[in-house]
């Protein structure tokens, strides 16, 4: 009986992260208090509690799991295209990730501003998260250097959140597809040709 409510307790914990990175993706971290977080969760601010001491705890665990989220999607892609894995991820994060509904949506682009004016405690962790990101991609892109497969890991990467961020905010179909193709393009270039 105890082993189920630790799991119970975890599947809830985990419940609210999902929920509160849907939250913060959407609206921002102002865009909602502890009390629309458990709603959005199906707890009680009380079981938030019992989980987190407080949003700015919840926003920290969001951006963790978020980021993990993003290098697990990449870990996916190299294991299924192996050597080929750039251009299929970049197709699918100028696609899908771009257009899917900001709950949804990767959250480097969709939690980077909101991250810039938190505290330096979740700068922080959202640095070391990064980092692991960054591993992933250089650690599987062409033969180079350390130093250059880093510098390319951290361009490609910047290209592709900073560009989704800004075809998000474009009314205009043919310029997003003109975008589309250009950031596509650049990063290929990066990640394959150095």
């Amino acid at each position: 009986m105890a082993r189920y409510k630790v799991d119970q307790k975890e599947q809830t914990r985990e419940r609210i992260i999902t929920a509160a990175g849907r939250c913060f993706r959407k609206g921002g971290y102002s865009g909602i208090g502890v009390d629309g977080l458990a709603k959005e969760a199906g707890v009680t601010s009380g079981a938030f509690y019992g989980h987190f001491s407080s949003k700015e705890e919840a926003f920290k665990e969001a951006i963790i799991f978020g980021i993990n989220e993003l290098k697990e999607g990449l870990e996916h892609f190299q294991a299924e295209y192996g050597s080929k894995w750039v251009a299929p991820f970049v197709d699918f994060y100028l696609g899908e990730k771009r257009t899917c509904d900001l709950t949804k949506a990767c959250s480097m682009p969709a939690l980077t501003p909101e991250v810039t004016r938190a505290s330096v405690a979740i700068r922080e962790v959202y640095q070391i998260e990064l980092a692991k990101v960054l591993d992933t991609i250089a650690n599987a892109l062409p033969q180079a250097s350390p130093l250059v497969r880093n510098q390319r890991a951290w361009a490609f990467i910047c290209l592709l959140s900073g560009g989704v961020t800004t075809m998000r905010a474009l009314a205009d179909a043919e310029f997003v597809a003109e975008a589309v193709n250009a950031i596509k393009a650049a990063a290929l270039a990066i990640a394959e040709n150095g």
